[in-house]
């Protein structure tokens, strides 16, 4: 059965056909198909286009098609060239030619539209669990591990020292930007196209407000041509999951980084490691490449649908097929990685001594700097005098705090011997207090807010 054809005279191609058909991957959709078939015949009921009765059988035509596709035993027909045929050919089936009422004043345009939008905000609500059961990892993580010492990079240089609850709620924070982006995307997306018709609205009297909150969207769209072929949500999700697969490989890289033998501040899990066909010594952080490697894909999906947006006329046009392959793609890649890293998170061994190990006395140069500034040096000047003590300590052989006190004084004559006792690894980190900083008083005050933002 098509829903279309009757002013030509021959059937499609074949090689057109399986071009064109869309049922291989828009049958995901079907519960969204079907609930939006449902609220659409008891809103052309109420506007008295078809008899509260006929709305009656419709609606419980359309509950038996869903119960088949639910319990597995729907049958996809030659023919059923996308979701919405399949679902009108069952129900004509069940119920004779009174299911062909269902689709007066509806297209596929505005159909495949709300379809696609309710099967994104349920999508958007299941990664946004996600990235919450992540961030309650991270907490805790972070929580046990407020006051380790561990080496803070920039350009993966040693730079300062920092707390491992700070180096881990780092990530809580991305998490939180992606969540909030899509809780934002998810109000855009709740926008019904229900009633837009093909692209001109509908003719009869259709109450598209009640129809919109009858499906649990916020609002109905304003304008029939740009309902149908708007694709803005589906593209600002797609970034959503680009950024968010990006944040996931930044934390996949520094565990690839810190679980290395040369680093060994981190060891994941057996569970989540993999061995070698070849080396039996290995230990290889799998699921964290896959994170980087999947972080590509997700950017691709979402370059590829921004190119074939690009050059669309107005209404709808069949390009706009390829929207649903790539979100279900990204949403789907997403949706295996991040239980998977979540586990990574919580079972993760972190090796205290490897990263008091990595801590360098000449990531205390800034403290010394700090230390003249407190005694009145610009600190452009306590910069250029530390450098030249660090210079000196390298030429030495010396840790920057074993070289003697009287060198340093003939660098700066406010070197005094209280330099040692104010310049410590633990000291660095206490004094680092204010919001955002890395002294435990300053994580545990990151951890509270968190909590709050989580509950």
């Amino acid at each position: 059965m098509r829903l279309w054809g009757g002013a030509f005279n021959e059937p499609s191609d074949q090689d057109l056909q399986r071009l064109n058909d869309s049922i291989g991957f828009d049958k995901r959709m079907a519960y969204q198909d079907i609930q939006g078939s449902i609220a659409y015949a008891l809103a052309i009921a109420q506007a008295g286009v078809i008899t509260a009765q006929d709305a009656e059988r419709i609606v419980e035509g359309l509950k038996q098609v869903l119960i088949e596709f639910e319990s597995g035993s729907f049958v996809l027909r030659p023919g059923d060239e996308d979701i919405h045929t399949a679902v009108e050919r069952r129900l004509m089936e069940l119920i004779g030619p009174l299911g062909g009422r269902l689709h007066t004043g509806r297209s596929r345009n505005d159909q495949v539209a709300t379809d696609f939008r309710l099967w994104t905000m349920r999508a958007i609500d299941d990664l946004r669990a996600q990235i919450r059961a992540m961030q309650v990892a991270l907490i805790e993580q972070a929580q046990a591990h407020i006051d380790w010492l561990m080496p803070g990079y920039t350009h993966l240089q040693p730079a300062q020292p920092i707390t491992v609850g700070h180096w881990l709620m780092s990530f809580f924070w991305m998490l939180k930007r992606d969540d909030d982006r899509l809780e934002q995307a998810r109000r855009r997306t709740a926008v019904s196209p229900l009633g837009s018709g093909a692209l001109a609205g509908t003719p009869f009297a259709i109450d598209r407000e009640a129809l919109a909150e009858a499906l649990g969207f916020a609002e109905c769209s304003q304008n029939s041509l740009d309902a149908v072929s708007d694709r803005d949500f589906v593209a600002e999700v797609l970034f959503d999951c680009a950024l968010l697969g990006t944040h996931l490989s930044r934390l996949a890289e520094d565990l690839i980084i810190y679980s290395n033998p040369a680093f060994g501040y981190v060891t994941l899990h057996d569970r989540y490691s993999t061995g070698s066909s070849l080396m039996p010594q290995k230990r290889n952080p799998d699921p964290m490449e896959l994170a980087r490697g999947k972080a590509g894909r997700l950017i691709g999906n979402l370059t590829g649908l921004l190119a074939t947006l690009k050059g669309l006329p107005s209404a709808y046009n069949k390009d706009l097929q390829e929207d649903k392959e790539a979100l279900f793609d990204s949403c789907d890649n997403l949706m295996a990685l991040m239980p998977v890293l979540t586990a990574v998170i919580h079972s993760l061994k972190l090796n205290r001594d490897k990263m008091e190990a990595g801590l360098s006395q000449d990531m205390l140069a800034t403290d010394m700097a700090d230390y003249l500034v407190r005694k009145g040096v610009p600190f452009r000047e306590a910069h250029h005098i530390v450098g030249r003590a660090v210079r000196l300590a390298a030429e030495q052989g010396v840790g920057l705090l074993s070289v003697p006190v009287q060198a340093l004084q003939a660098l700066c004559p406010l070197f005094e011997d209280d330099l040692s006792e104010s310049l410590s690894f633990a000291a660095s980190v206490a004094k680092r207090q204010a919001t955002g900083g890395t002294a435990p008083q300053a994580v545990q005050r990151q951890i509270d807010l968190a909590r709050r933002l989580l509950s």
